[in-house]
């Protein structure tokens, strides 16, 4: 399988799980699945990349000065294709894990799903920005109900 089929199909997941997460009716099994074939497959897309690469299996980098010791190492590892594909599939498995986070705790804290909607867009397109809005918005409400959970 190419880099390029893995980084199609790791942003197609990641493009149907934030579509579920923001538009369907957020049931128990929906924010398992969610959680547990959304978050957990990427992970899994991850971590074999990241071996195979690592180990020189698959697009090598770890000869030629690749590791997260230097930015010179990170750069090496994101000039293959490789590389960057498993660096996108980070990103959008942690978006996704924060994304979830914030659609539970907004619900348990009973923010609308329209206020919901743009700052959930905000952490699929734009991760930590997202998250930022998401911890000023909520930060008045948690502690009108006396909690920081």
């Amino acid at each position: 399988m190419s880099w390029d089929a893995i980084f199609g199909g790791v942003n197609l997941l990641a493009l149907i799980a934030w579509g579920a997460l923001i538009l369907l009716p957020r049931w128990p099994a929906l924010l398992s699945a969610l959680l547990y074939l959304g978050v957990g497959l990427l992970c899994l897309v991850y971590a074999a990349g990241l071996v195979s690469i690592l180990t020189g299996l698959v697009d090598p980098v770890g000869g030629a000065g690749g590791n997260f010791n230097s930015i010179e190492g990170v750069r090496t590892i994101f000039a293959s294709d490789g590389g960057v594909t498993i660096g996108w599939t980070h990103y959008l498995a942690f978006d996704l894990f924060v994304g979830i986070w914030i659609s539970r705790d907004a619900d348990a804290k009973g923010f609308s799903r329209i206020l919901q909607a743009p700052i959930l867009l905000a952490t699929f397109f734009a991760g930590p920005f997202g998250l930022l809005l998401w911890l000023i918005i909520r930060e008045g409400r948690a502690r009108a109900q006396g909690r920081w959970s």
